[in-house]
């Protein structure tokens, strides 16, 4: 029998594994996670930095840092993504945007609120972000056992689907007596081997075109002469950061669903965690399909062509925290431990990257990190603006920044770092 284990080959784990590993840890030690504060629903409770083993005069430089430091682009979002991503080949927006606000964060150690800027209760876009919730719906259908294994293919679970016109696999005629017929997925030759793990790796090199975007439109090579004629990466092999097939993830994780995602992330996550009722998970204007008779949107996987998680800071901070905290909310496992595990482990396909969105701290292959003034432990959630869920389990911190450069990061984090003096008293 295979193990869902720790190992770095993360391809040789299965759902059964999974279960042995949380049945295992629950038979084991209380989990300390039982004395760890987390905030109820509408009410979060706050500490000064000297509660909580900060340095006050560090941690308000950090935030004095982060007000300075703006990212240079358009508030407008919309307007943002026409001068970046609407250079595309088929760029065009097709979900909704929204004008951003200044700066906002906030930083949270042990539980406790220790510091904020900006408005933290503003909904704004998080852009890819939006991939953490997905893995995190993902994880909780293996959880449930509507996924069997991550090692399956995908085309196991995914019935042929009513998608606009045009959309679909490569060289797949969708035209019959009566106009477009349900088409599929994953049944090319090179499709019907992607695993559910190569996706959430964004590994997969999915080949076809869904709501209108052809995966060779995102991030396209300079060279336009290989858009359709490149060789396919054996599925597993090749990282490569691509939206459309993010969405494609988002579409598969909905028919095993049966239900529309937000709903999912609402019961099982955001509802538990005392989330507000504000926030929104969006797809695209031709995204929705007919699911057991009834219309569906089907979401995507960040706003690289508008949509995804609209969000407010003080609602992010409570996801890194479910996420620090590996599911475990006050007591309540939310999402099994063990699904952690490989979230926060490195792909073969890329070594600082583990499930779709935790973008890991380890030195990469010339020995660099990515945060060099953070432990190699710390992980962080990121989506364009820059949108950084950072979450630290050494320093049981988790930071919130929206709207900073990506380049002042690691500033920012060494600022608030630095600032911890001791380890305080968790309760």
């Amino acid at each position: 029998m295979k193990r869902f284990s720790t190992s770095l080959h993360p391809r040789l784990r299965t759902t059964l594994g999974v279960f042995a590993c949380a049945l295992i840890a629950s038979l084991g030690a209380p989990s300390l996670a039982l004395a760890q504060y987390v905030p109820e629903r509408g009410d979060w409770e706050t500490r000064t930095p000297a509660e909580v083993g900060m340095n006050p005069a560090g941690v308000d430089a950090a935030v004095a840092f982060a007000l300075e430091h703006e990212v240079g682009v358009e508030r407008d979002q919309e307007l943002s993504q026409s001068q970046s991503f609407g250079r595309e080949p088929n760029g065009d927006g097709i979900g909704p945007f929204k004008v951003r606000a200044g700066p906002a964060g906030v930083i949270v150690r042990n539980g406790y609120i220790v510091a904020e800027w900006g408005d933290t209760r503003r909904v704004d876009m998080t852009h890819s972000v939006t991939k953490s919730f997905l893995s995190t719906v993902v994880g909780l259908a293996v959880e449930d056992g509507l996924i069997g294994s991550l090692d399956h293919t995908v085309r196991e679970y995914m019935a042929p689907i009513d998608v606009p016109a045009g959309d679909g696999e490569p060289g797949v005629d969708r035209v019959g007596f009566g106009g477009p017929d349900p088409t599929t997925m994953f049944e090319s030759d090179h499709n019907r081997r992607i695993t559910w793990d190569d996706l959430l790796r964004q590994s997969s090199d999915w080949e076809g075109t869904l709501w209108g975007k052809p995966d060779w439109a995102d991030r396209p090579d300079r060279d336009a002469s290989t858009w359709l004629t490149r060789a396919r990466n054996e599925p597993g092999t090749v990282f490569e950061y691509n939206d459309t097939r993010v969405n494609i993830l988002a579409l598969a994780a909905t028919s095993v669903w049966r239900r529309a995602l937000p709903e999912v992330l609402q019961e099982r996550v955001m509802g538990p965690i005392g989330a507000s009722p504000t926030w929104r998970w969006h797809g695209y204007e031709n995204s929705w399909i007919t699911l057991d008779g009834r219309r569906v949107q089907a979401v995507s996987g960040g706003g690289h062509w508008g949509g995804g998680m609209f969000i407010n800071a003080r609602d992010q901070a409570r996801f890194g925290l479910f996420t620090l905290r590996r599911g475990n909310w006050g007591g309540e496992q939310l999402l099994m431990d063990a699904w952690f595990d490989p979230s926060t482990t490195p792909g073969p396909a890329n070594g600082t990257y583990g499930f779709m969105n935790y973008f890991l701290n380890v030195p990469d292959g010339e020995g660099n990190k990515r945060y060099p003034s953070a432990p190699e432990a710390a992980w962080a959630h990121l989506g364009n603006g820059t949108n950084m869920v950072y979450c630290d389990p050494v320093n049981d911190l988790v930071v919130v920044a929206r709207w900073i450069s990506g380049g002042d990061i690691d500033a920012l984090l060494s600022l608030i770092i630095d600032s911890i003096e001791e380890v305080a008293d968790a309760g």
